[in-house]
């Protein structure tokens, strides 16, 4: 079995969230104040802070193709093994965050 690598680029998300059929689930683990700034459409909000006590009720598919992304892809990292640890596998970190997403993908997108 091939090894998922734990860090996806954001070309990478950008294709994947635009083909048609099933997509993978993003999750944004900032917080909720960085949150209400801007946001990636599409993704759920599950703050680092809380991930431990949220995850568990959050997500039940441990083989669904989950996408975790912060401001410049550290917390993500930490979201994204926590969950390789709980079981998931098919869980990656998007490299660079939301900052490099506004930089590729949406450059109008309000940035901090």
């Amino acid at each position: 079995m091939n090894e998922i690598p734990l860090e996806v680029s954001v070309d990478d998300v950008c294709y994947l969230q635009g083909r048609p059929g099933d997509k993978p689930r993003l999750v944004d683990c900032r917080e909720e104040d960085e949150w209400q700034i801007c946001k990636i459409e599409g993704a759920e909000l599950v703050p680092l802070s809380q991930f431990g006590v949220l995850a568990p009720q959050r997500f039940s598919d441990t083989t669904q193709h989950i996408i975790v992304y912060c401001h410049h892809g550290m917390r993500s990292q930490r979201a994204a093994l926590w969950l390789r640890q709980h079981g998931f596998t098919h869980v990656q970190s998007m490299r660079g965050g939301i900052d490099a997403w506004a930089d590729i993908v949406e450059p109008e997108m309000t940035r901090y």
